[in-house]
């Protein structure tokens, strides 16, 4: 019986010794893309929220680019190297697209892969976005409105929310 209550006790620590060592573990993983230079983190989490397009997804290839007229890139013969430069790219062009506001390119950059640049910067019949004012005006304070962008046919959803949490957890600059 005394040895019985004497292996019970061995595990229980070791369990609570194990089951306390795993948050830690959690903590390095989550730490190690904070490690990552904010481009990689842009490009990771893009890559990792659009997910790889096939042909059934035309026009959208490799890591979610849209096919623009005169583009010959084929879903069925890209590779992953291919779609990762080709998303590595576009991201370098909408970052240009905001240079303008900073520190902010990169955030606004990346949200604009998703929903398009004239949809942050305005054209003709769409008017420059709340979130885009605020940060010309100089108000940094825009966890609200980069949120919003998670709409979709009307309707919020609730991954695209998320994603908007994440990018903004990733690549929001407080300095």
């Amino acid at each position: 019986m005394r040895y019985r209550m004497l292996l019970l006790l061995c595990f229980l620590s070791l369990g609570c010794t194990l089951s306390a060592q795993e948050p830690e573990r959690e903590t390095a993983k989550e730490a190690r893309i904070f490690r990552l230079p904010e481009f990689e983190r842009a490009f990771l989490c893009v890559r990792y929220f659009e997910g790889w397009h096939s042909e059934k997804n035309h026009p959208y290839v490799g890591w979610g680019h849209c096919l623009q007229p005169g583009e010959k890139h084929s879903a069925r013969t890209m590779t992953r190297q291919q779609a990762d430069e080709l998303l590595r790219k576009d991201l370098r062009k909408f970052c240009a697209m905001f240079r303008h506001l900073g520190k902010d390119s990169l955030l606004l950059g990346t949200l604009a892969y998703n929903v398009g640049p004239f949809r942050l910067l305005g054209s003709g019949k769409i008017p420059k976005s709340k979130l885009i004012r605020k940060l010309e005006a100089g108000d940094r304070d825009i966890y609200k409105e980069y949120i919003s962008y998670c709409h979709y046919k009307g309707r919020k959803i609730r991954s695209i929310e998320r994603r908007r949490k994440m990018e903004f957890l990733l690549l929001y600059v407080l300095k």
